[in-house]
């Protein structure tokens, strides 16, 4: 296993090692998300550039939420889901 670096677990300095970490469990979280939240792996999007399409709107909400302020990715959907309006007005459009 390399680091992003190139440095082995056992060349790399313990803050490069920790960051390296940090940014996969990132990642992870944000798989994690879309998968849970918005059940992506159930998605019948399979053609063409669907599927990316669809992993980049995902990712633009879970963005949008996350700059708002939200920390629970689902409780912000169904909070949103209720009220229509609140879409718009968490992003300035009222």
């Amino acid at each position: 296993m390399t680091c992003n670096r190139g440095f082995t677990p056992k060349q790399a300095r313990p803050a490069e090692l920790a960051a390296w970490i940090r940014a996969h469990w990132q990642i992870e979280a944000l798989h994690h998300i879309r998968d849970v939240t918005y059940r992506e792996d159930a998605s019948q999007v399979r053609t063409g550039s669907g599927p990316a399409v669809m992993a980049a709107l995902r990712n633009l909400a879970i963005g949008i939420l996350r700059f708002c302020g939200w920390t629970n990715i689902a409780k912000a959907n169904r909070r949103h889901g209720h009220d229509p309006g609140r879409c718009l007005a968490t992003l300035g459009i009222t």
